[in-house]
């Protein structure tokens, strides 16, 4: 498990008068009308996904492991004047100095200001070991003062590189120098066509310095969508699907006639999965609301571990995986760069696609059909001279075929189509739970928080 970096830059105090400024600058140029975080956020990656891919076009990356956050630059026009930020998912903002970004028309102007999308990993180098902070930008939502959000994902692309990245690399090359005080190294990440997927697994995946987290497919048609965007798919193989969860300790009594918790005893480890916020201020994020959900399981000797460590445990956001072998969750990480764990019904998606996911070959043998649809649509010749002929995709006997006499129900009104993989449902909806607002009472059935 890589190790997740720590962001650099100074914190701008939460609710103070820079930061009301900031994220007010920020929705004015994302064209929003509230100020929460502007990010698109992926869905996970299922069975029926293989028809998207056949569908529309897609371009494919790897997924790294490391902190989502965007790169603000804001521009003072008057003074011609440069200040940037980071801003995570907590929608907090970090001030960053030693940057400049020049102008793509005149590199002694700085471009105006720009909102960029990207991953901050620590690259380890193979063979010294040095690590390198490193920013890798996928996405823009605004370049020179201008909005792309609405434009396809190739016309975004390319004004990351044309106008931001490469007048940047420029500067950089002409006045090596100035790199001497920038906090992390910037980098355009690299994207593939969607059937070329055999070439992140076998090209770009072993040349990475840093951990990856599966694969990112994100529709090169539409525009970019703040919040959960259906069109951006996030792909790992059914067995290491993650999610994250608020940890919640709760300890056995003392003895029978002492209510006190004994905090040296093990606890029960509950997970409780996210339900939104209590209305809060406006344009704030209130009292994030949780319920139960189930247990994660450790352990004795990582629970030592976890002791020793002296680190707090309880309430915070904890990523674990489905060990389908002893049907119980497994710890993987704390994920103190999230501000909230998974919300239900990502919960309810994620939980789907383990049962109904895709594995890597199921994606490697689709490549050529997506490839051929692709072409298709593109109206390009293949090399014997004509189109290429229809024809279906791979099909997976993933999962038990359902009784002929208990046909699925028609999605919408509309059977779904003869060769449409299914897939038996493995868990039920998630429970409600009996007690909890937010943590719960004090003690329940013996046990103490």
């Amino acid at each position: 498990m890589s190790r997740i970096p720590d962001l650099p830059g100074v914190p701008i105090p939460h609710r103070s008068d820079q930061e009301k400024w900031l994220k007010q600058t920020v929705a004015r140029l994302c064209q929003l009308e509230n100020e929460r975080f502007p990010g698109s956020q992926p869905v996970s990656f299922a069975m029926p996904d293989l028809q998207k891919l056949d569908t529309k076009d897609y371009w494919v990356c790897e997924k790294s492991d490391g902190v989502r956050v965007l790169l603000f630059v804001y521009t003072d026009i008057t003074t011609s004047e440069q200040m940037v930020f980071l801003i995570d998912r907590h929608n907090s903002y970090r001030e960053l100095s030693g940057f400049y970004f020049p102008h793509f028309e005149d590199p002694r102007k700085p471009l105006r200001s720009t909102i960029v999308d990207g991953e901050l990993v620590t690259d380890v180098d193979p063979r010294t070991r040095q690590e390198t902070l490193r920013y890798l930008a996928f996405d823009c939502l605004v370049v020179d003062d201008q909005n792309v959000m609405a434009r396809p994902l190739d016309k975004r692309y390319g004004r990351l590189q044309m106008w931001f990245c490469e007048p940047y690399a420029k500067m950089l090359r002409d006045h090596p120098q100035v790199a001497r005080d920038h906090p992390f190294h910037i980098k355009v990440k690299q994207v593939k066509l969607s059937y070329h997927v055999d070439d992140v697994f076998n090209i770009d995946l072993p040349a990475l310095h840093h951990g990856n987290d599966g694969l990112i497919y994100t529709c090169a048609e539409t525009p970019y969508i703040p919040g959960t965007d259906t069109n951006i798919l996030k792909w790992k193989p059914p067995s290491e699907n993650s999610i994250d969860f608020k940890l919640v300790l709760r300890f056995p009594p003392l003895s029978i006639r002492s209510p006190d918790p004994d905090f040296h005893a093990k606890p029960v480890f509950e997970l409780h999965v996210y339900c939104g916020d209590e209305r809060g201020l406006p344009n704030e994020r209130g009292t994030p609301r949780y319920e139960f959900y189930d247990v994660m399981h450790v352990e004795d000797e990582e629970w030592e571990s976890l002791k020793r460590s002296g680190e707090q445990l309880d309430d915070r956001i904890v990523e674990v995986h489905w060990d389908p072998t002893r049907e119980r969750w497994r710890m993987m990480r704390f994920r103190d760069d999230k501000p909230a764990g998974n919300y239900k019904t990502v919960v309810e998606a994620i939980i789907k696609s383990i049962a109904d996911g895709v594995e890597k070959d199921q994606l490697l043998a689709r490549s050529a059909f997506i490839r051929n649809a692709w072409k298709v649509r593109h109206q390009e010749p293949q090399r014997s001279g004509g189109p290429p002929p229809p024809a279906k995709p791979p099909q997976h006997n993933a999962h038990p075929p359902q009784s002929s006499a208990h046909p699925p129900p028609p999605a919408n009104g509309h059977a779904p189509p003869a060769n449409s993989p299914q897939a038996e449902p493995r868990y039920g909806p998630l429970a409600q739970s009996p007690w909890s607002k937010v943590s719960g009472p004090d003690m329940i059935a013996g046990m103490y928080r």
